[in-house]
């Protein structure tokens, strides 16, 4: 992984070499004389700060004046006219400049003649709202320059700075060290969120047994989040085991290549963490599914149960209603008190009626009772 020699590409820039020095300046857009995006710029010499700048201007300047220091700059969504001036400097390949302005990249790991173009995905888990927060990050290393450019809030690497300058002897193994720090940084900033996640899912599983109906909501919510934890660490795998496959051939130094091993011993765990939440996540969801078929089941089959005993009860009314509505009939009709009516005087009147209601009251009882209306 050891990049090409310090000594040509410094050519480019020494100040003993004016024709270089002249190309540079034609060629180059002036840098921003301001802050603007800078998170910190330094310059540092055998491990340790010379100088530490505000401006990407003065920063050329002062790395112009340590022929063997080395600059890390470090950026904060910087402007079209920021990453123009550092790739004119620098010799920043167009491509990799392109994809550090859009962004949105896929992690990856490729190399522009001297320089080596690295995109990470960092990821953070924030307690309150219970979700993975996904940040981007672009690092150009060279010879003698290390530039960080960041999107999004992860990964924060004031602390991978802080710990670099407090071991001059692992920064001054240059920019490759610092990668090495960047890259086990962005891999540690994994492991509490795989404890959130972990954490996420046993909720998860406690609110499906409970039949929580918003549980569903959240399985997809986390099953997309785990998509893109997926995408960040997957391909980090393959970009380590490509570093370590440069050991023999770029020299890496022998504290890098076990420390690179580490890095990359946690990466395949984190990743294989990640694919059996999502394993999970397919599982849980399917399980809940289930028990959402098996509820709505049971309540079709309670509504058709309580419609069921409510027919009975209508029929059990109903056929009460057509029982009694046989003696109102005949007693409406005698009821009626007309002198000329049949069998109005007849003195076995008042029987024959009460006989009749009788008689077809028990007719209707005995056909409702064999129906099982009654």
């Amino acid at each position: 992984m050891t990049l090409p020699s310090k000594k040509n590409n410094w050519r480019r820039r020494a100040p003993a070499d004016p024709p270089a020095t002249t190309t540079a300046t034609a060629t180059a857009p002036a840098p921003p004389d301001r802050r603007g995006s800078i998170v910190q710029a330094s310059v540092y010499r055998d491990g340790r700060k010379v100088a530490s700048l505000t401006t990407l201007a003065e920063t050329f300047r002062r790395l112009r004046e340590e022929p063997e220091g080395m600059a890390w700059i470090g950026l904060h969504r910087p402007s079209e006219a920021e990453l123009l001036s550092l790739a004119a400097e620098f010799d920043l390949h167009e491509l990799a400049v392109e994809d550090a302005m859009e962004a949105h990249q896929r992690p990856k790991l490729e190399r522009y003649g001297d320089t080596l173009f690295v995109v990470l995905r960092a990821a953070r888990y924030l307690d309150a709202q219970e979700e993975v927060d996904f940040g981007e990050l672009h690092i150009f290393i060279g010879t003698d320059f290390l530039i960080t450019v960041r999107h999004g809030a992860a990964p924060d690497l004031s602390s991978v700075r802080r710990r670099m300058e407090e071991t001059p002897e692992l920064l001054a193994l240059g920019p490759e060290a610092v990668l090495y720090a960047i890259l086990d940084a962005v891999v540690d900033e994994y492991v509490p969120v795989v404890a959130g996640v972990q954490n996420d899912i046993d909720e998860i599983e406690t609110e499906v047994f409970r039949g929580d109906p918003a549980v569903s909501r959240r399985i997809y919510e986390l099953s997309r989040e785990m998509v893109e934890f997926q995408r960040a660490t997957r391909p980090l795998v393959g970009m380590l085991n490509s570093l370590m496959a440069g050991f023999a051939k770029y020299g890496t130094d022998e504290e890098l290549q076990r420390r690179l091993r580490d890095v990359a011993d946690h990466v395949t765990h984190t990743s294989e963490r990640v694919d059996g939440f999502r394993q999970a996540l397919t599982e849980i969801l399917t399980v809940n599914a289930t028990l959402v078929t098996q509820q709505q089941n049971a309540e079709m089959r309670a509504l058709a149960e309580a419609g069921f005993e409510q027919n009975e009860e209508i029929k059990k009314i109903s056929s009460w209603a057509a029982i009694l509505f046989a003696p109102t009939l005949v007693g409406t009709i005698y009821g009626m008190n007309f002198d000329h009516m049949p069998e109005l005087h007849w003195v076995y009147g008042y029987p024959f009626a009460i006989l009749l209601m009788g008689l077809v009251c028990t007719s209707l009882y005995v056909i409702f009772k064999r129906r099982d209306w009654l």
